[in-house]
Parts: C-alpha cells; sequence; structure tokens
C-alpha cells in the first residue's frame, strides 16, 4: 500500500477516536496561539476554511475573526481549482465534497490575502505536509500572485516526525498543532 495512503488512513483513525469536546478544546488553543501569532496580528485579510467533521473545527474562529475585523475569506473548489470568497455566514451551502463553501460570485486575488491558515491530513514540525491527495492548497499556494504566510493547523496526532513529499508539495512557514 501507498504510504501517503497508509499516513492518511492512520490519521484518519486517530481523529476519529476524538471526541468532539476533545476537538473543540484543542480548537480553542489552536486558535488562540495562532491568533496569538504576528502573522495573524498584522494581517487584514486571513483564508480560512470550513471545516470537515475530520478537520480542527473552526466554526467558532470564523465568526470571531469577523468580530475582531479582520476580513475573512473562505475556499470553494471549482472544477480542479480553489478560489477564496469573502465569508458571510448567510452565504454559506453545501459544495463540493460535502464542504460548506461559499456562494458569493467575487473571487478575492491571491495577493488580497495576508494569512492562509491550511488544513492537511499530517504536517511535520518543520511544515511539510501531507494533504487529503487533491493538491488544491498546493496548487493555489503557488500561484505567481499568492504571498500569504501559510499557516498550518492541526490536531497533536496529526504531527509526524517526517512524511513523504513529492517535489510540487508546500510547506507552510508554522504549524500550531492543539
Amino acid at each position: 500500500m501507498d504510504e501517503k495512503l497508509m499516513i492518511r488512513r492512520e490519521v484518519r483513525a486517530r481523529i476519529k477516536a476524538m471526541s468532539v469536546d476533545e476537538k473543540m478544546a484543542a480548537a480553542r488553543d489552536i486558535f488562540s496561539r495562532a491568533e496569538a501569532a504576528e502573522p495573524f496580528y498584522n494581517a487584514a485579510c486571513v483564508a480560512l476554511f470550513c471545516a470537515m467533521n475530520d478537520e480542527v473545527p473552526t466554526s467558532e474562529a470564523l465568526a470571531r475573526w469577523r468580530d475582531m475585523g479582520k476580513r475573512v475569506v473562505v475556499p470553494r473548489v471549482e472544477g480542479d481549482i480553489m478560489h477564496f470568497y469573502d465569508y458571510s455566514p448567510d452565504a454559506i451551502s453545501v459544495g463540493a465534497f460535502g464542504i460548506e463553501e461559499p456562494t458569493g460570485d467575487s473571487v478575492v486575488a491571491p495577493e488580497e490575502i495576508d494569512l492562509i491558515i491550511v488544513p492537511a491530513r499530517a504536517f511535520t514540525r518543520s511544515g511539510m505536509r501531507l494533504g487529503r491527495g487533491g493538491g488544491f492548497y498546493d496548487k493555489y499556494m503557488s500561484l505567481p500572485s499568492f504571498r500569504a504566510y501559510k499557516l498550518g493547523i492541526a490536531f497533536a496526532c496529526q504531527e509526524f516526525e517526517s512524511l513523504p513529499c513529492d517535489a510540487h508539495d508546500i510547506a507552510v512557514d508554522m504549524v500550531v498543532f492543539g
């Protein structure tokens, strides 16, 4: 079996073993530390994602960051490309892969994003990441006009000493585990 597939399966089982309360507590810790980081403080526009049930819950951070005056943008997958749109709780619907996505029609340019919060199946402390396999974040972070600080977030059970990586895999600048 492929090493990446094995890691993805292992992480899925680890996260499934976590209770909802454990996930929410970890999320609060992760976002508290993310908010204390200089790249968050300096960011006017923050890209976050609407979490699936096996990812760090983002709903509280989405609401809080808007209340803090940050411009919050969330992704929508369109074909094999991901674009970001302004986040509004009133303009969200279930889209590709069963993920909540924005319904707006005004794409946010990559250069407008100051900080991007990146999910993954697994991370190393140095920022290498193993995604779900679609390559959406790698493609987006490879765009010529993309310049945002890349912050990975994950549960503690998603940390690995090393990960198999390909030449097109984009590392994050920092990872916050919780």
